[in-house]
């Protein structure tokens, strides 16, 4: 089993199938995951707060091997597009949750 340290991305919408992945993705992969859900309610986070996590989560994008994109439905917003761009500026790798032509999909998983 290859091991991975990943970042999950999506829409904060997909919160709870990011936590389900981020589980699935260690206990059955032995990934070590990354994950950006602190709160289901958004509006329990501050701006500042808010500020700071998104700070923190590209610095996570750069010391992973790879990028898990919670793609429900095929959606992908315009900020979880900017992480994808900058993860394959950097060279690593981009696993979609849902199937995308020519990607690597872990469609199905579940």
């Amino acid at each position: 089993m290859d091991t991975k340290v990943v970042a999950i991305c999506g829409s904060m919408k997909f919160a709870k199938e990011m936590i389900e992945y981020t589980k699935e993705l260690e206990t059955q992969y032995g990934w070590c995951v990354i994950q950006c859900v602190y709160e289901l309610d958004p509006t329990k986070i501050s701006t500042e707060e808010l500020d700071r996590v998104v700070s923190a989560h590209w610095k996570k994008i750069d010391i992973c091997d790879a990028i898990f994109v919670v793609n429900v439905g095929g959606y992908i917003g315009a900020s979880t597009q900017k992480e994808i761009d900058y993860a394959k500026s950097l060279g690593k790798e981009v696993i979609f949750a849902f199937n995308l032509k020519d990607t690597k999909s872990f469609d199905k998983m579940f």
